[in-house]
C-alpha cells in the first residue's frame, strides 16, 4: 500500500535538494514548520527516519538516500510531464478534419483561417470538399460545414454565413433567344443547368412566394456536379442555373447575368461549422470553433 502522497514526496525531494528545511520551505511556498510537520508524518508512517537534523544542517539519512534515487528521478518525470502538458497549451498543435460543401469551405477559407493559421502554426487544417450528407463521426471527421437544415440535431452548430437565398439566373444572350420565364411552371420551356449530388440524386428547384411553393424538375443540355461550373455555364449562355444569390452578385451587378422571377427565391438559414455535442472536442478543434465564434461576432450584425 502507498504510504506517502504525492504532496509528501514533493517536499521530501525539494528538501533533500535545498538540504535545508526553510530554503525549501520558500521553493514550495509553505512555512518551515508545515514542511517539518509533513516530513515527521511521513517519516512516522513509512517508520525510518530520513534526514539527520542539527540545527545547522540538514543531511540525507541511509534510507533517505536509497528513497531519493528512487523518488527523485520519478519527480522530474512528473515535472516534465506537466511541463509537457503547459507547453502544449502555450502552442497547440494537432490536426483538424472538416467535411465541407465547396461554398462553406470557400467561406472559411477567406474569413477565418488566414488568421487563425497564423495564430497556430501548429496546427493543420484538412478540408474534405463533398456534395454528399455525410455522418463526420463514421466518417473520421472532426467537424462539418452544412447549411443549417442538413445538420443533426445532436451537434453543437455554430452560424458563420448570413441567410442565403437561390437565385435563377441566365446570361443576356440566352436571354435574347428565350423569352424569360414569369412564373415556375415555365422553367418547363426553358434550358435550365441541372445538379447532381455525388449520391446520383437530382437537386430539385424549391421556389416559394408568399407562402406558396413550387418544386420543379427541370430539364436541359446538362447536368453538373459543381455550382462553380454551373455559373460559367450560364455566363456562357447554355441555360438558366439555379444557384445561392452570393454566387453570381458579381455577375448580376455588372450586367453578366440576370436573375429571373426574383420574387419566387427562398430564403434559407446560413451556414454552419458543427461538431458532436457528447464528445469533448481535442484542443485544436476547441481553438478552431473559437476563432470561428470571435470571426461571427466581430461582423455582427451581419451575421447575426
Amino acid at each position: 500500500m502507498l504510504r506517502a502522497g504525492l504532496s509528501e514526496l514533493t517536499a521530501f525531494v525539494a528538501i533533500a535538494d535545498a538540504r535545508s528545511f526553510r530554503a525549501a520551505a520558500r521553493t514550495l511556498g509553505v512555512s518551515p514548520s508545515a514542511l517539518s510537520h509533513s516530513t515527521r508524518g511521513l517519516e512516522e508512517r513509512l517508520g525510518v527516519r530520513l534526514f539527520n537534523r542539527t540545527t545547522r544542517s540538514v543531511a540525507l539519512t541511509e534510507a533517505g538516500e536509497q528513497l531519493l534515487q528512487r523518488v527523485g528521478p520519478a519527480m522530474a518525470e512528473l515535472a516534465d510531464a506537466v511541463n509537457e502538458v503547459v507547453s502544449t497549451r502555450d502552442r497547440p498543435s494537432g490536426s483538424i478534419r472538416i467535411n465541407a460543401s465547396e461554398n462553406g469551405a470557400k467561406y472559411i477559407v477567406r474569413h477565418v483561417l488566414p488568421d487563425f493559421l497564423a495564430a497556430y502554426p501548429g496546427i493543420h487544417v484538412e478540408f474534405v470538399v463533398d456534395t454528399r450528407l455525410v455522418d463526420i463521426v463514421a466518417d473520421g471527421f472532426d467537424a462539418g460545414i452544412r447549411v443549417l437544415q442538413d445538420v443533426p440535431r445532436d451537434m453543437v452548430a455554430i452560424r458563420f454565413s448570413p441567410d442565403m437565398r437561390f437565385a435563377a439566373v441566365a446570361s443576356p444572350d440566352y436571354l435574347s433567344r428565350h423569352e424569360p420565364p414569369k412564373a415556375p411552371d415555365d422553367l418547363a420551356q426553358h434550358r435550365c443547368i441541372r445538379f447532381r449530388f455525388e449520391s446520383g440524386a437530382l437537386y430539385r428547384w424549391d421556389l416559394e412566394h408568399r407562402g406558396k411553393t413550387a418544386s420543379i424538375d427541370v430539364d436541359g443540355p446538362m447536368t453538373l456536379g459543381n455550382i462553380n461550373v454551373m455559373v460559367e455555364a450560364a455566363l456562357a449562355g447554355i441555360g438558366i442555373a439555379w444557384v445561392p444569390d452570393y454566387q453570381v452578385a458579381d455577375h448580376l451587378a455588372s450586367g453578366r447575368l440576370v436573375q429571373l422571377l426574383p420574387e419566387w427565391s427562398p430564403a434559407f438559414p446560413g451556414l454552419r461549422l458543427y461538431y458532436p455535442a457528447n464528445r469533448h472536442p481535442p484542443t485544436a478543434l476547441r481553438l478552431f470553433a473559437q476563432a470561428v465564434r470571435e470571426w461571427v461576432n466581430s461582423q455582427s450584425p451581419y451575421v447575426g
